[in-house]
This record gives structure tokens, sequence and C-alpha cells, in this order.
């Protein structure tokens, strides 16, 4: 493998196993592209991205331009000489920039590409009860998510994973998938696969807290991917007696008979809440009223009735 320069590019978390891996495999990372720093809670901090704060542990050059396009970006960009760019969890790039380095540009996803090309990943696949997921390097392309593929790993989706879960284990495996497309790519010993033309793609696109609505219509199971696959962020919600609450983690309830109607409850205000569903019940098992912390159904009745 010959020794190539390479910028890392990316900014939260998800991104800071992949970079530790690439330094603590002697990888040489140039610089570091990350997003602007920015003002957080109460006291409007300001405070560096995740893997800003990665790259100054490891005194590597920290890039952080507003604008992609801007000409004093690009040939700061152009003065490192890299051979060849990473983008772990990072904006859309400009051809200007994912075009630059004679070894081109990747994207390590969180999904087995072409499925669930979009910006949730992860929160799509456990919503819509999928029970396979993975992790794919890929070059990028104009079109998002529709380049080439290196390499891919699958992940099996455990029924009791929620989004976290399987955040944890796709930032490790991708950090994996990571390195080996690094040194594959170095080495010249890889080849590249076009996306499959496939029937049905699913798609992964940006969720907004209207998204993240409970509808009760919906089959028990689909009601219980859905709570799980945006929990513990951003969470699902749903209104109870004309209050919101976040609900994180729900379990479906077998052989209740009773005769209500979808998003109608009935409770002991001890020790349960059920739910109605379109063909049964769900018991909600964690939840946040507004403005308090999360807890469970029975933290919550000790100081609250429905």
């Amino acid at each position: 493998m010959r020794p190539i320069k390479i910028i890392f590019m990316g900014t939260p978390e998800f991104a800071v196993p992949s970079l530790e891996i690439l330094v603590n495999n002697d990888v040489n990372v140039v610089a570091v592209i990350t997003a602007p720093d920015k003002p957080q809670g109460r006291g409007q901090k300001i405070v560096h991205s995740p893997v800003k704060a990665c790259a100054l542990e490891h005194n590597i050059p920290v890039l952080q331009p507003v604008n992609l396009k801007s000409s004093t970006f690009l040939e700061e960009l152009k003065a490192y000489n890299a051979d060849l760019q990473v983008v772990v969890a990072f904006r859309m790039l400009p051809e200007a920039v994912w075009n630059m380095p004679p070894l081109g540009t990747f994207n390590l996803h969180a999904s087995l590409l072409p499925q669930y090309r979009g910006a949730a990943p992860i929160n799509w696949a456990i919503i819509n009860g999928e029970t396979e997921t993975g992790v794919t390097t890929f070059f990028l392309r104009h079109d998002i998510d529709t380049g080439s593929i290196i390499f891919q790993e699958k992940e099996p989706i455990h029924k009791h994973d929620n989004a976290g879960t399987l955040y944890e284990r796709l930032m490790s495996c991708g950090a994996a998938l990571v390195l080996k497309t690094v040194q594959a790519i170095a080495s010249g010993e890889y080849s590249t696969t076009p996306q499959p033309e496939i029937g049905e793609i699913r798609h992964a696109p940006k969720i907004f807290k209207e998204t993240c609505e409970i509808s009760w219509n919906k089959s028990s199971e689909q009601v219980n991917n859905f709570v799980r696959g945006l929990s513990p962020y951003p969470g699902a919600w749903t209104t109870l007696a004309g209050k919101i609450f976040k609900v994180y983690k729900t379990s479906i309830v077998r052989e209740v008979n009773r005769a209500q109607n979808p998003g109608e409850f009935f409770t002991d205000n001890k020790n349960y809440l059920y739910l109605k569903t379109q063909d049964g019940w769900i018991s909600i098992d964690e939840l946040q009223p507004e403005g308090k912390k999360r807890m469970t159904i029975q933290e919550f009745f000790r100081g609250n009735k429905l």
C-alpha cells in the first residue's frame, strides 16, 4: 500500500470513529473539513463539532467553510494536494470539491444502497420493519447516494433495536469499512459495482417534527416500529388528554378485549397505559410529558393521572 494523503469530511458523532480508526492506523489525514462552530444551549456557548474536537486532539488542521463553492475554500483545499477524500455524515458536496482529488471522493452511507438513499437511513429502516441493513462505501457522483459501490457490510436489525442501538453498531462497523476502503484504494486492489436497478427503492428523507406524530390508525406492529425508529432521537409523539407526550418505548399487547376506536386509551393510572391501534393495542412503556424528563409509565403515574 503506497502512502496517500487524505482529506476527511464529517461533522457529527457518527463520523468520529471513522476519523479515529484512520489516525490510529497511521493513515495520513492532512486536513479535516467540518461544519462551522455553533452556539448551543441556554448560554449559547460556542461549541465545536464532534469531528473538529477529534481533529484538534490529533493536531490535524481543520477547515470550516460556510460556502463550499467559495474560491477561497477551493484554493485552500487544493493546496493540501490530497490523493483521496473521505466523507462521513457531511453535507452535499459540489462537483468542484468531490472531483478534485485524483483517486476520487468516497462516502460512507448507513444502509445497503440503493435502498434507503437520503438523510435518515437508520430511522427509516426500523420504521419500515426491516430485519437487515448495513453500511456502504461508494464513490460520489452528481445524484445523491447513487455512485458506484466499493464495499458493503450487512448488519441485522433485532426486534428490540431502536434507532440509538442500531446507530451505535453501524457507527462502529462503518468505521471499519472506511479503513478497509482507504486501504483498498491505496493499494489499487479493489473494484466498483454500479448500484443495481431494483424494483422498489425505499427512500430515507429527512425527518421533521410533523413526521414524528404517531398514527394510531396503523397496525400495532407498524406503531411499535415507528416508535423504535425514532427513539431516542428525535422521538415519536402523540396527544393524550389534550397534552403532547413524546413516546420512547412501546410494546404490543395481546388479548385485550375492549371495543374502542384507534387512538383511544385505557389505564389503571398506576401500572399501564394502553392505546388502541387499527388491529390491537400498544402499551406505552416510556414517555416524556412536555417540559419534563423521560420516564417509565409507572414513574409518570406516581405524580400524574390521565
